[in-house]
């Protein structure tokens, strides 16, 4: 009779650590890969920009080139872009064909709806109950309670930066409700 001595059966340390690892190993990279959109969810994009700002976008999600956009846009244009928090924002055109700086943000102060410029009559009109705002954002005519927010504007680079406007609102010389 043949003793057996068992010992074949039982994988040596090296082999059971390197088991171990392996498993660790796959079990943590399976976690950190389910948890990554997780946390990449609860974590803000970029903005872009310095500061609190962010670079305008145009419809399609470009960066607006300051130089391309003057030589295709008028003096007195509002033009929507994507401003701060993702809300459309109008470049406004000066007459010296220079941006002006200040942006001013669409969303109706009323029911937030897009409000759109009315170049025939100078003014923002809203379409859904007729609030009227002038070339500048101040509401002219309810049921809009308060006048469309503001965002600095300024060329950095050859784009155009939008950051919060945190001063007097030079078109009433009050605080702003929207900072």
């Amino acid at each position: 009779m043949t003793q057996m001595s068992g010992a074949s059966d039982v994988p040596d340390m090296g082999r059971r650590q390197f088991m171990n690892l392996l498993t660790f190993g796959t079990i943590t990279g399976v976690a950190a890969g389910a948890l990554y959109p997780v946390v990449k969810y609860f974590i803000p994009p970029s903005s872009g920009g310095v500061g609190g700002g962010v670079t305008a976008k145009d419809a399609l999600g470009n960066d607006i080139i300051v130089s391309e956009f003057l030589a295709t846009h008028n003096p007195g244009d509002r033009t929507l872009a994507q401003g701060l928090k993702g809300d459309p924002t109008y470049i406004v055109v000066q007459e010296d064909k220079t941006i002006a700086n200040y942006g001013i943000n669409a969303v109706c102060t009323h029911l937030g709806c897009v409000v759109p410029w009315n170049a025939a009559e100078e003014k923002f009109i809203c379409p859904c109950h007729g609030s009227q705002y002038n070339a500048e954002g101040k509401v002219v005519r309810g049921p809009a309670p308060l006048s469309l927010a503001l965002a600095h504007a300024t060329v950095d680079n050859d784009k155009v930066v939008f950051t919060p406007w945190t001063e007097t609102d030079f078109r009433t010389g009050e605080d702003p409700w929207w900072a």
